[in-house]
């Protein structure tokens, strides 16, 4: 971090995607030129394009490009590159490329190294909340000794004492990988083995923990900024309930349901976690919301979210500018203090819904392919955030996110109504999406009615029911186009993925077809 204030004149993006975009978009708006970096197989993506330089890193697989510190490190030397900025994912939260910054006298744009080995390690998280009276998910403070047989019963009795079911957790990742959820003593010992070799694959750490299991339990997150100056301020929450494998679908804020009281409450509880670390520039913590209203601290992650747009569109703030000003040495502005003062009495609410290469009928498997036509929609209070287009080619060499849908409204409500439009306005083929999920949730009556929780997924999503009306539709619409004189249509892949039936070759964006058969009637089909 720089300690004058003097803003960067070139940055290098970390990253790929639809966050390398958005990161070089923000720098071009700030005059700042950017350097993008690629593998071999994103050599022709977007964010290599709209970069004032790129730099080749290495083959596709992330363990030779992407996650090497080193050539991260000598992209941005070798291009006079002052600043390095990470996005999400990758070496993110990774000690490690923060400490070559410092050593390169590069800036690396997010917390400082001591503060990402803090809190790299889930467990020094949970004593620094502790320590500062932010109740914590009841658990276990320090690492389960796995190796240790004669520690078996000890391990059983801790777990009994927390309260089956429990969680065995990962201490130094997240995403699901080394989390097993235990319903029974019996069945500890074998869990905690796995969780412990499965975290040692995914993070070089088998240390695992026990950690309550919090049932119909919300998962909100509150968006942190701190700057070099001990300033610390929360800008809001975000809920982000509606998962996957313990991964996010959906991301909305405020929180439907919670009053001035609740978010000033929570809002003060991540600052004080924010404190205890040493926050500096961006981060959220992680609370899990009991039905009985109890918050309880889960983490900290220490870099720009994925979802950080929804509260973006609810502040009226770029997040990344503030990142960078912060980067600069910059203290908060008073426009960022003002828009903390007011993020326990929002006046707008923003949904985001994550659009990615995944079969949401069976499992939210992955689904590589290549993208047909992408037209994506548009008009008042619609976002798009995305990297695909027209001929991309979506591997899996990486994380399967295509897009993020975001909408903003005066109330949830018309966020609701602006996202059905905007989903009915969206056009992708070619490739299998979640869209078809998407469509169904904005209809959901306990999605409507904010009755949110982890479990909301495989409490209420149900494919079986959707891909059949989507059958009985994509028949009658074949049925229609075939009486009109129109060439049958292809087997239509998922929801959302393949031509418009009734859309003639040379119609660009498909709304010929979608006004013809009415509202989702062409663009909500599923196969057979």
């Amino acid at each position: 971090m720089r300690k004058d204030g003097r803003p960067f004149r070139r940055i290098l993006i970390a990253n790929r995607g639809e966050i390398a975009l958005r990161l070089i978009r923000a720098c071009r708006e700030m005059g700042i030129e950017s350097v993008a970096v690629f593998s071999d197989v994103d050599a022709g993506m977007r964010h290599v394009r709209a970069a004032d330089q790129a730099v080749r890193i290495g083959p596709a697989p992330a363990a030779e490009s992407y996650l090497v510190v080193e050539r991260i490190v000598e992209a941005a030397l070798s291009t006079g590159a002052e600043a390095i900025h990470p996005g999400y994912g990758f070496l993110s939260e990774r000690p490690a490329l923060a400490e070559a910054c410092v050593a390169a006298g590069i800036v690396f744009i997010g917390p400082e190294p001591a503060t990402l080995h803090g809190l790299g390690d889930k467990l020094n998280a949970r004593r620094a909340a502790s320590a500062v009276g932010v109740p914590v998910v009841p658990g276990t403070l320090e690492p389960a000794p796995v190796d240790r047989p004669d520690a078996a019963a000890s391990i059983v009795a801790e777990a009994e004492r927390i309260g089956f079911p429990v969680l065995v957790k990962a201490a130094a990742g997240g995403g699901g990988r080394g989390m097993r959820l235990v319903e029974r003593a019996a069945d500890l010992p074998a869990a905690l083995v796995a969780a412990s070799h499965e975290a040692e694959a995914a993070f070089g750490d088998g240390s695992v923990y026990l950690e309550r299991r919090i049932d119909r339990a919300r998962h909100v997150e509150v968006q942190l900024l701190g700057d070099a100056h001990g300033a610390v301020v929360a800008l809001g929450e975000r809920d982000c309930s509606v998962q996957r494998r313990h991964q996010k679908l959906v991301e909305e804020a405020p929180a439907p349901g919670f009053d001035e009281a609740r978010r000033r409450e929570l809002h003060a509880l991540g600052v004080s976690v924010a404190r205890a670390v040493g926050l500096r520039n961006a981060a959220t913590a992680e609370f899990l919301v009991a039905p009985d209203g109890a918050a309880w601290f889960l983490e900290v992650n220490a870099r720009l979210q994925v979802e950080h747009g929804v509260t973006e569109l609810v502040s009226g703030l770029d997040l990344v500018h503030e990142q960078l000003r912060i980067a600069a040495g910059e203290p908060l502005r008073d426009r960022v203090l003002a828009a903390a003062e007011a993020a326990a009495t929002p006046d707008r609410h923003a949904i985001e819904v994550r659009l990615s290469a995944e079969d949401p009928a069976r499992g939210f498997a992955p689904v590589p392919g290549t993208v047909g036509r992408w037209r994506p929609p548009g008009g008042p209070g619609v976002r798009m955030d995305d990297w695909i287009e027209d001929g991309t080619r979506v591997g899996g060499d990486y994380d399967p996110l295509l897009a993020k849908l975001l909408v903003v409204a005066e109330d949830r409500d018309m966020a609701l109504a602006r996202l059905a439009r905007a989903l009915d306005e969206l056009v992708v083929t070619g490739i299998q999406t979640t869209v078809p999920f998407d469509r169904w949730l904005v209809d959901e009556p306990h999605f409507r009615a904010g009755d949110l929780s982890t479990d909301f997924v495989p409490d209420h999503w149900d494919p079986a029911p959707v891909r059949t009306e989507a059958a009985h539709r994509a028949a009658r619409l074949a049925a229609e186009a075939w009486a009109a004189g129109l060439a049958a249509p292809s087997r239509p892949t998922l929801a959302g993925t393949s031509p418009a039936v009734g859309v003639p070759a040379d119609d660009a964006d498909g709304r010929s077809g979608w006004l013809a058969s009415g509202r989702r009637e062409v663009v909500d089909r599923w196969p057979r």
